[in-house]
Order: C-alpha cells, then sequence, then structure tokens
C-alpha cells in the first residue's frame, strides 16, 4: 500500500523546489493586490456570478397544465399506474416453539 505524504512534507517538499529555482537564476514577480484577478486588465465576467442582471427563464406553464391534467384524470378514473398488478407470491412463515426456536416452515397463500 502507498504512504500519502504529510502536510508538513508536502511543505518540505515544495520549500526546497522554491529555492531550488530561485538558486538556478529563478525568480519571484510581485504582483499587486487583487491584479492576478483581472484577464486583459478587467475582472473575467465568468467568476462574478452575481453581478449580471438576471435572464429570462423559460415559460413553463403549459407544460404543468399538460401535468395536471394527466394527474387529475388519473384521479378521477381512480386507475393506478401499471406497477404491481402481478399476482401475488406464497409468503415463507416460519413457526416457532414456546422457547423461540424454529420448527418448521410454511407457504401460506394470502
Amino acid at each position: 500500500m502507498k504512504k500519502h505524504r504529510s502536510k508538513r512534507e508536502l511543505r518540505e517538499q515544495l520549500d526546497q523546489e522554491v529555492r531550488d529555482c530561485l538558486d538556478h537564476g529563478g525568480e519571484v514577480r510581485q504582483v499587486d493586490r487583487g491584479e492576478s484577478g483581472l484577464v486583459d486588465g478587467r475582472y473575467n465576467d465568468r467568476s462574478l456570478g452575481f453581478e449580471k442582471p438576471r435572464e429570462s427563464r423559460t415559460p413553463l406553464a403549459d407544460v404543468l397544465k399538460t401535468l395536471e391534467l394527466r394527474k387529475e384524470q388519473r384521479r378521477q378514473t381512480g386507475k393506478k399506474p401499471a406497477s404491481g398488478n402481478r399476482p401475488k407470491q406464497p409468503r415463507k412463515k416460519i413457526i416457532y416453539d414456546d422457547f423461540g426456536e424454529p420448527l418448521r416452515v410454511i407457504w401460506e397463500d394470502d
């Protein structure tokens, strides 16, 4: 089984990689606060979820009417959906003695 590294080990590895990069001529740029969130000098529109005006919704009144009509028709006819129309199967019943030990198994038709 593979051993997972702890947070401390991950931090040490990351610090070592940064030191290696800086030792080989790499540099860290300073960025003004909030500048990293800008795309081409302005904020990314996709990340601002609640800043846009509300979009119009697709009207579903006719769909709801047809669904309600189907429900009402089903109530009036008294028919239920086609599930559960299979014949009843015999049921297994266990007969116990006075001490709770099973004696025999019988099959009952309801």
